[in-house]
């Protein structure tokens, strides 16, 4: 079995070909996130390790920075399409460049900045497949060098419905027809131990295909197509004709949802707020167990 849409998937052996390739713009999305018995988690760029240490050519594409909402109470919310282009066009980003996104936390950044570009009407990006772990597992050249300064025009064109709102979420709730997808761990997913965003547990009805679960824990690379089609038939997934995911801030959401639209599920939204805001909300239903 195959991908529906492969072409939004890359390996690192067809990015080390193209490393010199002037119309690929290569960008690391990387987000250190550390448990926080306050906030859930505590945020530290992932320019740093950049720094450090990176695929030849690429730049750093500042999520918290740059990439999101800096009005929201809430963190790594959806930014105005203003700021995002700003942002992209910063990077080297535009109309005539092949993006590649990768991250060193097994796609959930990658996909989430790829998933934003999509929602900005950008389809010519792709999320590198395992990311830095699998770069460096196949032994690909290394770099530290500084990003060398790229011009380029980012212009938004909005496709609404890529994120939504707890309205959207609401009203699937019941809905046989739709499904709401929870991405984190089985145990936060029960309300049985894990980080928590608020009161403990899921948004009620809603099924759960963690997206830790929908790579291989050793190289970081996405599961084959059949495994990735397995998992997400279990819980229900692929019969539904709407699908919204979600999980504590949009970022793992964002690997459920990228791969759905990789198996050629394209009713797929995510809830942007997830249970940042569900979980604090008391007159919104969860469920525990």
């Amino acid at each position: 079995m195959t991908l529906v849409n492969p072409q939004f998937l890359v390996e690192t052996g067809w990015l080390a070909q193209h490393l010199d390739d002037p119309s690929v713009r290569v960008l690391e999305c990387t987000v250190i996130l550390h448990p926080d018995p306050d906030r859930g988690y505590r945020v530290e760029s992932g320019r740093a390790a950049w720094e450090a240490g990176h695929i030849p050519g690429s730049g750093f594409a500042d999520l918290p920075q740059d990439l999101s909402d800096p009005d929201s109470a809430l963190r790594f919310m959806m930014p105005p399409a203003d700021r995002f282009a700003a942002g992209m066009s910063r990077y080297g980003v535009g109309d005539g460049v092949r993006v590649v996104l990768y991250d060193r936390a097994q796609n959930m950044w990658a996909a989430r900045v790829w998933w934003m570009l999509r929602a900005f009407g950008f389809d010519d990006a792709a999320v590198l497949d395992g990311g830095w772990r699998k770069w460096t597992l196949d032994g690909r050249p290394i770099s530290s060098a500084p990003d060398a300064p790229r011009s380029a025009r980012f212009v938004a064109r909005p496709r609404p419905g890529l994120f939504v709102g707890k309205e959207a979420v609401l009203g699937t709730l019941g809905d046989r027809a739709a499904c709401v997808v929870n991405a984190l761990t089985e145990e936060q997913h029960r309300g049985t131990g894990g980080v928590t965003y608020g009161r403990p547990g899921r948004i009620a009805g809603s099924a759960n295909v963690p997206a830790r679960a929908i790579v291989d824990p050793k190289t970081h690379a996405y599961l084959p197509p059949d495994e990735l089609r397995k998992r997400f038939a279990q819980a229900g997934v692929l019969d539904a004709g709407r699908v919204v995911t979600y999980c504590g801030g949009g970022i793992a959401a964002s690997s459920d949802a990228f791969v759905l639209f990789l198996l050629g599920h394209d009713d797929v939204a995510v809830y942007d707020a997830s249970l940042s805001e569900w979980a604090n909300d008391p007159s919104l239903p969860m469920e525990t167990g």
